[in-house]
């Protein structure tokens, strides 16, 4: 079924009007630039070295080595060296030499041997003292003779022109509800032959085996499959508003034609062509209104997209046609084919507009520039080549792939990316500088595009390789595969993916849970060996307080007995001073009794007139005697109270003796305990150090085991959705297509016609494509 896209109905005249205008306005920007007075700028030498002409330094090297070959007489080519004119002129693949562009000089490529084929033919390269004269030469300005002025030769301006990204659409197409069973799956993939990502969203779009795979191009996801039975893809490109994917294609030496399918939904919305050989390039016009197309029938066919009948037929190419596409703003259309040609038609009219002749080998990719004004070229001859689109001429060429360039595409701003035979997807400014050459591919690199920001490269080979890398650092995103497993095959791998990630979930929660039941432990253990080592701590203070006070009462002990050893030492010296008097005293107790006894007994002696002074002497002789009696028994008592004290003194000498050796004693166990203590605060100490060390460790363990758990469990989770997207996509393949075995389409109460007419539609498309496997 096709729909109206509505139909651009440009004639010549409007054409050639724009064609003028962007000429004018190309030139108008030039003189804009010169200040008012300007004179003609001259080239300045690339060095400060003699000045090197033609006449006398070039002409010379080329007379030996070339002109056997590319004279007036001989001019293989079309190209003539043998005269100054001739050289300018170039040959019939276009010029050959700009003067002051060393980089998109024909001539010295080959020469240098920067391009193949290598000149002279069969000979040794030229020497370089003469390579060296032939590159300054140009670099100067490719001077004439002695008397030549280089005036610089003015080439179209390489910036964009105009503001980058207009006509992005505000929401672009994304695909929505996809079939993701494929078509064909094979155990290994074919050469990729078609790739394409939308200019403005995030889908790549990888050609297959009768199908179309649309991926992710941020995060690789598979989008969908859109059926292609007409054979293979060999062409895959987005509308210029990024809502319909053409697919071109189509089975060798037997069919082709072109499809259009609505992005969103991935229903066909158009198909024309009925080609006797597949198709190999094809575009849809910025307007969606037409579709260009061609392949080895050499004959480039454009078709109305509304009713999918035939425009126009453009017969000048004179082999295959390898390339076709439309400028941005839908002037014009561009194609290349095998034998180096490359045309540029005005789109509305298919009329002749530009012949661009310079590669030398078969052009295999076009891309316009986004703002139109330059076309880029790329060819098995190595090369890229930029043509401006005023008259047609090279305004940069370069070496970009030794061997073959395969692909050439633009992104918004205006950088250009290629794939080539050497293997690889390279990334160049656009000047033509290199920016980033990737990793190499198995295979040769064949087709190659930006993704939608331009942030990525996405590029496939020969062995059926896509890679995606990162624009910036060249770091591989992720791989797309063109040749998709089926769902049965996705949901086999989903299942067994989900029973990995939960046995791994287990695994990791089962380590969890121990670590964190020793980690518990050791918190438990730590705790109890702390304490201990506090109480250890305590105990030991407490030791040493009673080592000290033990100390302390020794040496109170010590006093006590030196006091009482000098208190005995008192007493026995009062003793012995008792004894002495008391002695002294009973003597004298013992001469006064004798001499008052014979004081009485002269009393009684004496005559009665001597007796009173007798008495008198008796009486004062009782009078000692009573006198030293009483002194005597002071004595003897004072003796007693003596012996009492030294009895008491030597007592108490032999308590302070026992409290000395008892305080001793303490002592001894006193401070033989502190040391032990002190020695069970190490202990304790270290072990809890140790078992602190040990929970620490345990928490490392288990901080170390819970970010694997969670991962493991958000793997775990990513599977499950996995899976249960994985189920949903095959039970709804799986109902469609039992709705689709219906001999007729169920009819739904109430639905127009255009509905049952859809319905119809979509279920021939869906057996169309998965007939033969349901």
């Amino acid at each position: 079924m096709c729909i109206s896209f509505g139909s651009v109905t440009r004639s010549l005249r409007v054409v050639s009007i724009v064609c003028c205008a962007l000429a004018a306005t190309w030139i108008h920007a030039a003189d804009e630039a010169k200040p008012a007075d300007a004179k003609p700028a001259e080239a300045k030498p690339a060095d400060e070295g003699p000045k090197i002409t033609y006449a006398e330094h070039i002409q010379p090297i080329l007379r030996e080595h070339c002109l056997i070959c590319h004279n007036q007489n001989e001019t293989k080519g079309g190209l003539a060296l043998d005269n100054y004119a001739a050289v300018m002129e170039g040959g019939s693949s276009g010029e050959v030499v700009f003067a002051g562009d060393l980089d998109s000089s024909r001539l010295w490529a080959l020469v240098s041997h920067d391009e193949q084929p290598y000149m002279p033919p069969n000979q040794n390269r030229i020497a370089d003292a003469k390579l060296d004269l032939l590159k300054r030469w140009i670099e100067q300005g490719a001077l004439q003779d002695a008397g030549s002025k280089a005036a610089v030769k003015k080439k179209a301006s390489l910036a964009l022109s105009g503001p980058v990204g207009t006509g992005r659409p505000e929401n672009p197409a994304m695909p929505e509800g996809l079939w993701k069973q494929p078509v064909l799956h094979t155990s290994h993939p074919g050469a990729v032959t078609a790739l394409a990502a939308s200019p403005w969203a995030p889908v790549v779009a990888v050609a297959g085996q009768k199908q179309v795979t649309l991926y992710h191009s941020e995060t690789g996801q598979l989008l969908g499959i859109l059926p292609f039975p007409e054979g293979v893809p060999y062409v895959v490109r987005f509308s210029r508003d990024g809502s319909l994917l053409l697919a071109a294609g189509g089975r060798g030496a037997h069919s082709g034609c072109a499809v259009l399918f609505d992005v969103k939904t991935g229903r066909r919305v158009a198909k024309v062509g009925d080609e006797l050989d597949a198709v190999l390039a094809a575009d849809v016009s910025p307007d969606r209104a037409r579709i260009a197309l061609s392949g080895p029938q050499r004959l480039i066919r454009i078709y109305a997209t509304d009713t999918g009948e035939k425009v126009y037929e453009i017969k000048k190419h004179t082999d295959w046609v390898y390339a076709i596409a439309y400028s941005p703003d839908g002037v014009l259309l561009a194609t290349a084919d095998r034998a180096n040609g490359i045309f540029v038609w005005e789109a509305d009219t298919a009329r002749q507009y530009l012949d661009l002749r310079g590669h030398t080998g078969a052009v295999s990719g076009l891309a316009w520039r986004p703002d139109s004004n330059v076309l880029a070229s790329c060819s098995n001859d190595g090369t890229v080549k930029l043509w401006e689109m005023v008259e047609g001429k090279t305004v940069k060429s370069w070496a970009a792939h030794g061997g073959g360039v395969q692909r050439v595409e633009y992104t918004h701003d205006g950088r250009l990316a290629t794939a080539g035979r050497d293997n690889t997807a390279k990334l160049w400014d656009g000047e033509g500088k290199q920016l980033r050459q990737f990793p190499g591919f198995p295979e040769a690199a064949l087709r190659v595009a930006f993704a939608h920001d331009g942030n990525r490269v996405v590029a496939g080979d020969w062995s059926g390789q896509v890679q995606m890398w990162d624009a910036a650092d060249g770091r591989v995103i992720c791989s797309l595969a063109p040749n998709p497993p089926t769902l049965a095959m996705v949901v086999e791998a989903a299942q067994a993916k989900f029973n990995a990630a939960q046995a791994a979930a287990q695994r990791a929660q089962a380590e969890l849970a121990a670590i964190q039941t020793a980690a518990a432990e050791k918190v438990t253990t730590a705790q109890a060996t702390a304490a201990q080592a506090a109480a250890a701590a305590t105990a030991a203070q407490q030791a040493d307080a009673a080592r000290q006070a033990a100390e302390q009462a020794v040496q109170t002990a010590a006093n006590a007995l030196k006091t009482a050893i000098e208190a005995l030492a008192a007493a026995r010296t009062a003793n012995t001073q008792a004894a002495q008097a008391a002695t002294k005293a009973a003597k004298m107790l013992e001469e006064k009794t004798a001499a008052a006894k014979a004081a009485a007994d002269r009393v009684e002696q004496s005559a009665t007139e001597d007796q009173a002074p007798a008495k008198q002497a008796a009486e004062a002789a009782e009078a000692e005697r009573s006198q030293a009696a009483e002194a005597a028994s002071q004595q003897a008592a004072a003796a007693k109270q003596a012996t009492e004290a030294m009895s008491s003194a030597a007592a108490a000498l032999q308590q302070a003796q026992a409290a000395k050796q008892s305080a001793d004693q303490d002592l001894v166990a006193k401070t033989g305990a502190a040391p032990a203590a002190a020695d069970k605060v190490k202990v304790d100490k270290t072990n809890a150090e140790r078992i602190a060390a040990e929970k620490a460790e345990m928490e490392k363990q288990l901080a170390a085991k819970q970010e694997p758990a969670a991962a493991a469990q958000k793997e775990l989770d990513a599977a499950k959705a996995e899976l249960e997207q994985a189920v949903a996509d095959k039970t709804a393949f799986d109902q469609a297509a039992a709705k689709a075995r219906q001999v007729e389409p169920e009819t739904v109460e109430g639905a127009d016609s255009e509905a049952a007419e859809q319905a119809a539609t979509d279920r021939q498309a869906f057996l169309d494509a998965y007939g033969k496997g349901l």
